[in-house]
């Protein structure tokens, strides 16, 4: 994740309920995951994603996924809406 501006300018949901809700509709386009968040969690959008054929793209950290998508708090995993 290289271009942090490039979540800050897309139309993005942060955290797991939105994240989830938004995959489960349609809606994503692709799906940033912390490789530092709870397994649980993250294991359960990666399958998700791959059942429904949204790219997942892996973060070192949850504060720097937050960070990219402009919040001052960590974020396990974002989505970022289709246009």
């Amino acid at each position: 994740m290289t271009d942090d501006r490039g979540l800050q300018d897309a139309q993005v949901k942060i955290g797991t309920k939105q994240t989830v809700k938004a995959v489960e509709l349609g809606q994503a386009a692709e799906v940033y995951v912390a490789e530092d968040g709870d397994q649980r969690l993250t294991s359960r959008i990666v399958m998700l994603c791959n059942k429904q054929g949204v790219k997942v793209s892996y973060v070192d950290t949850m504060l720097n996924l937050g960070k990219a998508c402009g919040i001052e708090v960590g974020a396990a995993m974002a989505a970022v809406l289709k246009q």
